[in-house]
């Protein structure tokens, strides 16, 4: 995401954390951000894709420390994940994720209650790795139904610890309370051997973690580095050629519908760099776009 983008995005979470997303006008965005209303539609077709913008900004933000606290430590340490939680529940709380959440599910915009469902089955997906990390992989078949119970029960000891306390000062106190809960709750389940939903699910729940498609955007991510790393050691045009390599990634790996026009038209546009290095990078970067509307064009 270029940097102005970037500065609409945070500039409508902090007018949809004032005034609420529904009482916040595509007006009100343009004169707070400072922009005009047709680079607004160059960035976004509609407000509801904007907030989808600002989700998929705080969900790397929200990955990024959660992968952060991993560094050079045991994935298997429960204290590691008491952590890890405790910062997602901060984080979410910074950037009043519940409250946009509330106001999109009594909305009627059904794919935007879809995008909510999509982000809570992903973090389904994350709590069942780090409890297939905490407990054992010989555990996992019991460990989805785990990850499901233990946001329920997450999410209400938050709702009515606030209600008794009329405070979330102590929300540290609540996780560990909470997880400490789950750990017995496992062991239970494994003992009693019963499964009430199976961790094939997952797939059919996010399509969009198939392996194929990890594979795609793990490979699109590494050789847009490979061409930004080459790129940066000259000075040459160095940031509009990244904007360029930006507006690849984003209509690739974001956008509904991946525009291969102009997608074309960038990679003709960065072709003008007069580096081999460079050109046989983009090449390689070419035949994976190729590949990529090849699949969708197959489907």
């Amino acid at each position: 995401m270029n940097d102005r983008k970037q500065h609409v995005v945070k500039m409508a979470h902090q007018l949809f954390i004032d005034k609420g997303f529904q009482s916040t006008s595509i007006q009100d965005i343009l004169e707070y951000s400072g922009i005009s209303k047709g680079t607004f539609y160059n960035y976004f077709s509609s407000k509801s894709e904007l907030l989808t913008a600002i989700f998929k900004m705080t969900d790397s933000e929200l990955e990024k420390i959660r992968n952060d606290l991993l560094i050079g430590q045991d994935p298997a340490d429960i204290e590691i994940f008491i952590k890890q939680v405790e910062m997602q529940l901060k984080t979410n709380r910074k950037n009043k994720i519940i409250t946009l959440f509330e106001e999109v599910m009594i909305s009627k915009d059904d794919e935007l209650k879809r995008t909510i469902e999509e982000r809570k089955i992903q973090n389904i997906r994350w709590i069942y790795h780090r409890l297939t990390d905490i407990f054992g992989i010989d555990k996992r078949q019991y460990l989805l139904d785990c990850a499901i119970m233990f946001m329920g029960m997450l999410r209400e000891n938050i709702k009515f610890y606030q209600l008794a306390y009329e405070s979330d000062a102590n929300i540290s106190q609540v996780v560990r309370y909470t997880v400490n809960r789950l750990v017995h709750m496992v062991n239970e389940i494994v003992q009693s051997e019963e499964r009430l939903i199976p961790v094939q699910a997952l797939e059919r729940w996010l399509p969009d973690c198939n392996r194929h498609v990890r594979s795609f955007r793990k490979k699109l991510l590494h050789q847009l580095f490979i061409v930004k790393n080459i790129l940066h050691q000259q000075n040459n045009q160095q940031l509009n050629y990244g904007d360029l390599l930006d507006f690849i990634e984003e209509e690739l790996l974001d956008a509904k519908n991946p525009r291969k026009f102009l997608i074309d038209s960038v990679l003709q546009t960065l072709q003008t760099v007069e580096d081999k290095k460079v050109q046989v990078e983009l090449q390689e970067l070419s035949i994976l776009v190729q590949e990529y509307f090849d699949q969708i064009d197959a489907k």
